[in-house]
């Protein structure tokens, strides 16, 4: 989305996006402008997973040490999340059957470098990873990847059926893309950049959205999370959080 021009058609002006090289004129008019807007979230979704998955696949390349991640996860990561990634509380995600390089990218995120702030800003966690190496973090997320997942469940059946509705189909008139563009239909993520939110405790999704709405939580590339998230309202997040609770 480098470049962009407007120009006349008669009393309508038109305005020309360049997406990686294609370029797309729209009118100014509010149907069109949503549908470009959910088109370009699309793409540059698709672009962000192939360029980061081939920076998570470089990161990745050296064989981590499992036997020391495994007693890292169950000495240091045990009370939040549980030796094998099944956090016992909702204030905390699940971790087990995540995918390794989602992982791998949050941990990096929290850690501090170089005195800079973290990229994503989590007092418990920053703490935890500042005595981590690359090295251990990359044996932590494939450990925890590998770990059987026990999911959560949905329990209102009036916030599954609305938040399956923003889920398949977004709300075109707010501007919301369809959350399983992203995340997949049964919203099992893309590996390395969008994560499996299936099974995923409620309570946990709907503070991350809230999260990513305040701009708390910013460590999503190109703001994608944060200009979604802005768009929903309070039942908007409790309606996703209940829904993809009960995804399997």
């Amino acid at each position: 989305m480098a470049n962009r021009r407007g120009w006349g058609l008669g009393k309508q002006v038109l305005n020309c996006d360049r997406i990686s090289g294609l370029e797309i004129c729209f009118a100014e008019l509010g149907f069109i402008k949503r549908s470009l807007y959910m088109i370009r979230t699309t793409a540059l979704a698709v672009l962000m997973t192939v360029g980061f998955s081939v920076n998570a696949a470089e990161e990745m390349k050296i064989k981590p040490d499992l036997a020391k991640a495994k007693k890292t996860a169950e000495t240091v990561c045990i009370a939040c999340h549980g030796a094998d990634g099944n956090s016992p509380t909702s204030a905390n995600p699940i971790l087990a059957g995540q995918g390794s390089e989602y992982l791998f990218k949050q941990l990096m995120n929290f850690k501090s470098v170089d005195g800079k702030p973290a990229l994503r800003n989590n007092a418990i966690m920053g703490g935890m990873t500042a005595a981590l190496s690359t090295e251990d973090m990359q044996g932590l997320a494939l450990y925890f990847s590998q770990q059987k997942q026990k999911p959560s469940t949905a329990t209102d059946e009036k916030l599954v059926a609305a938040g399956q509705s923003l889920w398949r189909k977004g709300d075109f008139e707010r501007g919301i893309p369809a959350c399983a563009g992203c995340h997949g239909p049964a919203g099992a993520g893309v590996p390395a950049q969008f994560p499996s939110l299936a099974g995923q405790y409620a309570d946990y999704t709907e503070a991350q959205l809230k999260n990513f709405r305040s701009e708390e939580r910013a460590n999503d590339p190109e703001k994608m999370m944060r200009s979604i998230a802005e768009k929903l309202s309070d039942k908007h997040i409790k309606a996703l959080a209940e829904y993809t609770a009960g995804l399997r």
